[in-house]
């Protein structure tokens, strides 16, 4: 697997599958309610956002997090299928534990 190193703002995430469940206890297949923004492990991520006075913002996470995003933000990496790249912003949650 090559070595990435995202730039700015941008986050390297690995996916986490995980299968649903209803409250009943059926299993939902991934094709139900496809808006639902996803999980992931932060697994590496850029200096911050470069600001116009010439410094950076402070990322708000860190290596490790596990993380709520968007559906549809983040952008697969070519010949990878277990990372995906996501601007900071489309991050909507880090999950406690």
């Amino acid at each position: 697997m090559p070595n990435y190193k995202p730039l700015n703002d941008h986050v390297l995430i690995k996916p986490i599958n995980g299968q649903e469940v209803s409250k009943a206890g059926i299993i939902l297949p991934d094709t139900v309610d496809k808006e639902k923004p996803e999980k992931g492990e932060v697994v590496a991520m850029g200096p911050g956002k470069l600001l116009e006075n010439g410094t950076r913002s402070l990322m708000s996470v860190k290596v490790g997090d596990k993380v709520i995003f968007k559906k549809y933000s983040p952008d697969e990496l070519p010949g990878e299928k277990e990372l995906m790249i996501i601007k900071e912003e489309d991050i909507l949650a880090v999950i406690g534990e």
